[in-house]
């Protein structure tokens, strides 16, 4: 487990509860556009995961939950001890995930453990590797979707809207991928600390253009702009 960045407080991160958030360092995909460039890399130093239990237990008056983000928090197994420290606290727990380890997402679910997932969906399954630019077995992106439809929990899919990336077709594509989800969030594109420089230089849609996103998702599933 590597945690390298706590953010103390948050009203937006988790829907309708004040929460701290925890950043883990790694992932195994590189999408161009990331803004997460060091928690990509891995180039920031660890904090000591006994620090932040004991910080968190202090501020547990003043927090309802914890969010787990990165990076790709699901390439750590012990993330199933962090998790179940933090519920003993008690704090809820938020995920965020890109559905890449089902095997832990159900893990998860299944001892209870997480009050809520978000997870990104990067394309339509055939363009997958494109958008995070390295191989992806879809099987399991398919099969962490099942998995939060047909959970107890409460969840959100989302994605970023990058203009070479997404467009009319993706759209379709990705609503006909979690057709009847409880709900869908495109997410607007800012480009700031991209992990590939190039991805600064675009522009993001105008909001009429997400607005035609929105009318073709909604088709599939409800959606909305964050």
């Amino acid at each position: 487990m590597k945690i390298v960045a706590v953010q103390k407080t948050s009203l937006i991160d988790y829907p309708d509860n004040i929460s701290s958030i925890l950043f883990l360092s790694r992932c195994n995909f590189r999408c161009p556009y990331c803004h997460n460039r060091e928690l990509v890399l891995d180039t920031l130093p660890k904090i000591d995961e006994r620090d932040v239990i004991e910080d968190l237990k202090l501020r547990k008056k003043y927090i309802d939950g914890v969010v787990i983000t990165g990076g790709e928090p699901t390439l750590y197994p012990d993330l199933i001890d962090l998790i179940t420290e933090i519920k003993k606290i008690p704090l809820l727990v938020k995920l965020d995930t890109n559905g890449t380890n089902p095997d832990l997402l159900e893990e998860l679910l299944s001892l209870k453990l997480l009050d809520y997932v978000a997870m990104d969906i990067k394309a339509g399954l055939e363009d997958y590797p494109k958008v995070v630019r390295t191989y992806v077995d879809t099987d399991k992106i398919k099969e962490s979707i099942y998995l939060l439809k047909n959970s107890s929990i409460d969840y959100e899919f989302r994605t970023t809207v990058v203009p070479p990336f997404y467009n009319d077709k993706t759209a379709k594509k990705i609503g006909e991928l979690i057709k009847g989800a409880k709900k869908y969030y495109l997410q607007q594109y800012i480009p700031r600390n991209t992990l590939d420089p190039e991805f600064m230089k675009i522009k993001p849609y105008p909001k009429k253009i997400l607005m035609r996103f929105v009318e073709i998702l909604s088709q599939y599933v409800r959606t909305e702009i964050r």
